[in-house]
């Protein structure tokens, strides 16, 4: 009887938290045979854009940063004055992860081209991609995202 209610109240949470909407300080992504969740900061503006996560000398493990642009565009990212490596995620406009750049260089100024039509880019510590197995395909979820074009929606919105 305590198993049968122990399931119960498993499977319901589950269920809550899969149908759960988004948080705007908050990026998830999900791919065949896992998921993760990244608390991240948003980066909107030019400014924010261009800064990035320069000049940071340390990042969690599960933190990140999310690039939104205003249109899907081609873009190439560099490391100039940032000190951590990371990974970036290029994602287009449905929130697929388009490319994999892995393990970015600190300092290095050689252009890393994301593609075209990449609507968002998540910047995560270097090796964590590849550790956790996320890949081109799989998908983002995250309220700055059109709604109606994501492959992944947030839930009530």
């Amino acid at each position: 009887m305590i198993r049968a209610a122990l399931l119960i109240l498993t499977v319901a949470f589950s269920a809550s938290a899969a149908f759960a909407g988004c948080s705007d300080d908050v990026a998830e992504l999900r791919w065949d045979g896992g998921s993760a969740r990244f608390r991240v900061e948003i980066a909107d503006s030019p400014e924010e854009r261009a800064r990035g996560l320069m000049y940071r000398e340390s990042m969690s493990s599960g933190a990140g940063m999310l690039f939104v642009f205003d249109r899907p565009r081609e873009v190439g990212f560099w490391m100039k004055n940032t000190l951590i490596p990371l990974d970036m995620l290029f994602v287009e406009p449905d929130g697929r992860v388009a490319k994999v750049h892995e393990n970015a260089i600190p300092h290095d100024e050689t252009l890393i081209p994301g593609g075209a039509n990449i609507a968002y880019v998540l910047e995560i510590n270097g090796g964590l991609a590849r550790r956790l197995g996320i890949s081109e395909g799989a998908e983002l979820r995250h309220p700055a995202m059109d709604q109606g074009r994501a492959l992944w929606p947030c839930a009530g919105q």
